[in-house]
């Protein structure tokens, strides 16, 4: 029988399958896209579109779910102020996967996450501007 075999374990334990997607959906959250192999990919999606669900809702229960599954305050606030707006017409499918070849080391096939709708801006804005910030401390 089949019983309990509902999603990919990547050989890894619980909590570390948990810390890596709560890490790879802050990731996708910050970003809007971002470059994984396929398997994990694939098993993200379901997250990713589980989490912008919940931040549709917008309520204080849902931030606090939204709180206990991403684990981090900045990727909270723009999932109910800013991804959860713009999908609130949309009834799914808030993220696509798209295959991207073979890394080179290993040959394992990789694939590109991101949202539908995306903000094509938001592409590594932060360490843009963390590297801004550090050269400007630098200057002075």
């Amino acid at each position: 029988m089949r019983h309990g075999n509902g999603y990919r374990k990547l050989n890894r334990t619980h909590e570390h399958r948990k810390a890596m997607f709560a890490n790879m959906v802050c990731s996708l959250v910050e970003h809007e896209q971002i470059t994984t192999t396929l398997p994990k990919a694939k098993e993200l999606k379901r997250i990713a579109d589980k989490v912008i669900t919940l931040a549709k809702k917008g309520d204080l229960h849902a931030r606090r779910m939204l709180i206990s599954k991403v684990r981090q305050q900045d990727a909270v606030k723009k999932l109910i102020d800013v991804l959860g707006p713009r999908y609130a017409s949309r009834q799914g499918g808030y993220s696509r996967v798209l295959k991207a070849g073979f890394r080179h080391g290993d040959m394992a096939p990789m694939a590109v996450i991101e949202f539908v709708d995306r903000d094509v801006s938001a592409k590594g804005a932060s360490d843009k501007a963390r590297n801004e910030e550090q050269t400007a401390s630098l200057e002075e």
